[in-house]
C-alpha cells in the first residue's frame, strides 16, 4: 500500500493558482468568482460535476421556482433579464447562471472533485487535492454550501419495504407516481411542494411532519412575504415583526394548528437566524391539506415491508417512499486539519463574520443561512479583502517569481 501510494502522489500533478481556490461551482462560487474577476483578481473554480450549478441541474424537481422574488434572488454586479417573472423558474435561473458565468469569463475545471484541501504552515500555502492533481494558491474560499450532500435518515425498517425510496433529490415529477399512496417524510418547503406536485398528478401523498413548523403565505396583500419582512425590520425590533407576520399569516391561512402543524414557539424570523431553519412559504399545499388531498401524518415509528407504522399507532400501506429531509455540508470530508469548520460543516465564527476564517487566506461563501441575499453579501466582502491583500504586493512580477519559488518547494516536499 505505501508504494502505491507513494506513486501516487508522485505521478499527481502540481498546479500554481495566482489567485483564490474556489471549491464549488453553484451561485456562491460564480458570485465570488465574478466578484474578484471586477477587481481584476484571477481565480480558479474547481467543480466536482460537469456543469455549473449542479444541484440546480441535477438535483431539482421540475416544478421548482424561487420561493422568494427575484430581486432578493440576483447574485452581484447583474440582475436578472427584465423578462424573466418575479418568481423564476429552475430553468431560468440555470440559464441566469450560464449567462452570469460567460459574462464574467469564468471557466471552471470541471470534474474535479476535492479530495483534501490543508494549510502548508511551512510554505504559508494551501493544498488543494482532487483526483489527479494538487492546486497550490495562497487563498482557499470554500463554496459548497449548505447543501451539499442529501440528508438520508435513519429509519427503522426501511430496508424491508418493497416499494421505492428515494431522496428529493432525484426526484423529478409526480408524472412518476402516479395513481400511487406514498409517504413523504418531511413538511419543509420541499416537502410541501413535492406533496402538492403528486396532488397533481392523481397519487395520494401521506406528509409526515416530524416537527413544529412557521407556514406562512408567499405574498400578503400582493407583495412578497419575505420583501415586507426585511422592509419592516429597517424599522420595527425582530419580535415585532415576527408578531405581525404571524398575525397577517393567520387571517390569510386560518389556524395551522388544526391542520397538524403546530408552530415553533418563537417567530418565523427569529428561529430562522437562530437555526437555519426556513419557514414554509405557501404555494398552494395549505388548501390540499384543508380538502384531504394531502393527508398529514405524525412521525413514522417504523416501515414495515408494505408501509409505515406511526407513533399514533396507524399502520398504513404505500407504494413509494420520498425523503424531503433537506441537505447539509460536506466540508468536513475534504477540509483536513481545520477546526473552524463545526462537525455539521459550519464555520464556527457566527454571522455576520462567517466568511473569514482565521488569517490563513480561509473564506467561506454561502454558509449564512440566509440564502442567495447572503451569498452575495459574502461574495462581495471577501472580493474586497483579497483585493486588499493583492494591492500590497509591491510587484507583481516579485510576487509572481515567489510563487513559482513556493510552488517548487511545495511540489518537492510532497
Amino acid at each position: 500500500m505505501g508504494k502505491e501510494g507513494e506513486e501516487e502522489v508522485v505521478n499527481m500533478k502540481c498546479s500554481w493558482v495566482h489567485g483564490p481556490i474556489i471549491v464549488g461551482g453553484g451561485p456562491s462560487g460564480l458570485a465570488v468568482a465574478a466578484c474578484l474577476s471586477d477587481k481584476g483578481i484571477p481565480s480558479l473554480v474547481l467543480e466536482k460535476s460537469d456543469r455549473i450549478a449542479s444541484l440546480w441541474q441535477y438535483r431539482t424537481y421540475d416544478r421548482l421556482n424561487l420561493h422568494l422574488p427575484k430581486q432578493f434572488c440576483e447574485l452581484p454586479l447583474m440582475g436578472f433579464p427584465k423578462h424573466f417573472p418575479k418568481y423564476p423558474t429552475k430553468h431560468q435561473f440555470i440559464s441566469y447562471l450560464e449567462s452570469y458565468a460567460s459574462n464574467f469569463c469564468i471557466k471552471p475545471k470541471f470534474n474535479q472533485s476535492v479530495v483534501s484541501a490543508e494549510f502548508d504552515s511551512g510554505s504559508g500555502v494551501w493544498r488543494v487535492r482532487t483526483q489527479d492533481t494538487e492546486y497550490i494558491s495562497k487563498w482557499l474560499i470554500s463554496a459548497t454550501g449548505e447543501n451539499a450532500e442529501p440528508v438520508i435518515p435513519e429509519i427503522s425498517g426501511v430496508e424491508k419495504f418493497h416499494g421505492s425510496v428515494i431522496h428529493t433529490s432525484v426526484y423529478k415529477s409526480g408524472s412518476d407516481f402516479k395513481n400511487q399512496k406514498v409517504l413523504v417524510v418531511g413538511c419543509g418547503n420541499s416537502g410541501m411542494e413535492v406533496s402538492l406536485d403528486l396532488c397533481s398528478h392523481n397519487a395520494s401523498p401521506h406528509m409526515v411532519v416530524r416537527n413544529t413548523v412557521h407556514v406562512l403565505p408567499r405574498e400578503m396583500c400582493g407583495m412578497s412575504t419575505f420583501g415586507i419582512a426585511m422592509g419592516l425590520l429597517k424599522w420595527l425590533p425582530l419580535r415585532i415583526v415576527d408578531k405581525v407576520l404571524l398575525l397577517v399569516a393567520y387571517f390569510s391561512l386560518g389556524s395551522t394548528e388544526e391542520l397538524g402543524l403546530h408552530r415553533p414557539k418563537i417567530g418565523p424570523i427569529e428561529l430562522k437566524n437562530a437555526t437555519g431553519k426556513t419557514p414554509v412559504l405557501d404555494v398552494g399545499a395549505l388548501s390540499r391539506i384543508r380538502s384531504g388531498k394531502i393527508k398529514v401524518m405524525e412521525g413514522v415509528r417504523e416501515i414495515t415491508r408494505k408501509g409505515a407504522k406511526f407513533i399514533d399507532g396507524q399502520e398504513k400501506e404505500f407504494d413509494s417512499i420520498i425523503l424531503a429531509t433537506g441537505y447539509k455540508s460536506n466540508v468536513p470530508s475534504w477540509l483536513k486539519n481545520c477546526d473552524l469548520f463545526t462537525e455539521e460543516g459550519m464555520p464556527r465564527t457566527p454571522f455576520p463574520n462567517s466568511w473569514k476564517l482565521g488569517a490563513n487566506g480561509l473564506y467561506t461563501v454561502g454558509f449564512t443561512r440566509r440564502g442567495l441575499l447572503g451569498t452575495a453579501s459574502d461574495a462581495v466582502k471577501i472580493a474586497s479583502d483579497v483585493a486588499e491583500q493583492w494591492r500590497t504586493m509591491k510587484d507583481p512580477r516579485n510576487s509572481y517569481n515567489n510563487s513559482q519559488i513556493i510552488l517548487r518547494r511545495a511540489c518537492c516536499e510532497k
